[in-house]
């Protein structure tokens, strides 16, 4: 085979595929390449904690509180501590963020830099570790833009557009590796008797339209009124099939995301009277699955903006997120753009 041929055969593992992109470009140092590496390595780590999490002692929370006000669960904490040990010595990263710390994650002076700043939540969907639903990870790549000695806050408070790769890991009945770095989206599926991720979603499109929506209805108490009729349109029949909207919903975002992406449709958290600039973080969560959703021929918006166009203010800053197939969104934006954002 042509070494320069886009990959697209189910042999190929994930360090392979990024080498292969590496090639296309002569001036590559291998920096990318390396990152990703490191990443998948956390991820399989993790992953194996997640299956024997029972045996293990890590089900249960810390008694700790993060930043975001939630209790820290034991898993959340061995996921963010790997992710950080993995990352931290291999030079390829300047500075790192994550959704359980308060403020940006300095690399230790001992170890070179890189050029890439990394953010992650390092365990979504905590509230699901106890109970054996699937859970996941999301992270974000972007380049640094400072120009001191020393990175700073500047470069995570960067709008997803410029991100240079977005992803997550789901930890399900398999292990799989999504992600993006501007060229599509590929998925990786974890071999556990090799401890390698092998290519088996090539160049994922989200159809234009699905056929379910995947929102949390406990909380329509609280929905402004065009959120309400959004979702109630939803379930209506439709004029040609007779069917309406099939509901589905997880509670993780990256499980509910996974399912839309693959088999379209679109997933929401809405603004609300409690949460009036949304729940879901931007840098950690909304951003990178933005720019998967969009790599994909997708849409994510607020309600009133493209995702990937929000500049950040602040690193835990929370946004509304409708997110999935182009149609649906496109539907969702313009009947709920005049609730509160």
């Amino acid at each position: 085979m042509d070494p320069t041929q886009k990959p697209e055969h189910h042999g190929w593992t994930l360090e392979r595929f990024v080498l292969e992109r590496q090639r296309e470009f002569p001036s590559a140092t291998g920096e990318f390449t390396q990152l990703f590496q490191q990443l998948a390595l956390a991820g399989k780590i993790v992953a194996s904690r997640v299956s024997q999490a029972g045996l293990a002692g890590l089900l249960g929370h810390t008694g700790k509180m993060n930043v975001q006000g939630e209790t820290v669960q034991k898993l959340d904490e061995f996921a963010n501590q790997t992710l950080i040990h993995c990352l931290e010595a291999g030079g390829q990263v300047c500075l790192m963020a994550s959704e359980e710390v308060d403020d940006p994650i300095p690399i230790p002076t001992r170890f070179p830099k890189g050029r890439y700043v990394l953010m992650f939540d390092p365990l979504d969907g905590s509230t699901n570790i106890d109970v054996n639903i699937s859970i996941g990870t999301i992270f974000s790549v972007h380049g640094r833009v400072s120009e001191g000695a020393e990175p700073s806050l500047a470069d995570c408070l960067q709008p997803g557009r410029t991100q240079i790769a977005a992803g997550y890991l789901v930890y399900g009945p398999s292990c799989m590796f999504v992600f993006t770095a501007g060229d599509g989206v590929h998925g990786f599926t974890l071999d556990p008797s090799v401890g390698e991720f092998f290519l088996s979603h090539p160049d994922i499109q989200l159809p234009a339209r699905g056929k379910t929506y995947s929102v949390n209805e406990g909380n329509e108490a609280v929905w402004e009124q065009p959120v309400r009729d959004w979702v109630r349109w939803l379930k209506t029949p439709d004029k040609t099939t007779g069917k309406p909207y099939g509901g589905r919903y997880v509670g993780t975002l990256v499980a509910d995301f996974h399912r839309t992406l693959l088999k379209g449709g679109v997933f929401a958290y809405p603004a609300d009277k409690k949460n009036q600039n949304g729940k879901l973080r931007l840098l950690y969560e909304a951003a990178p699955m933005a720019m998967l959703a969009e790599q994909a021929g997708g849409a994510a918006s607020t309600g009133t903006q493209a995702i990937l166009d929000v500049v950040p203010q602040h690193l835990h800053q929370r946004v509304p997120l409708y997110i999935g197939s182009k149609e649906d969104v496109a539907d969702a934006v313009a009947r709920v753009s005049g609730s509160k954002s």
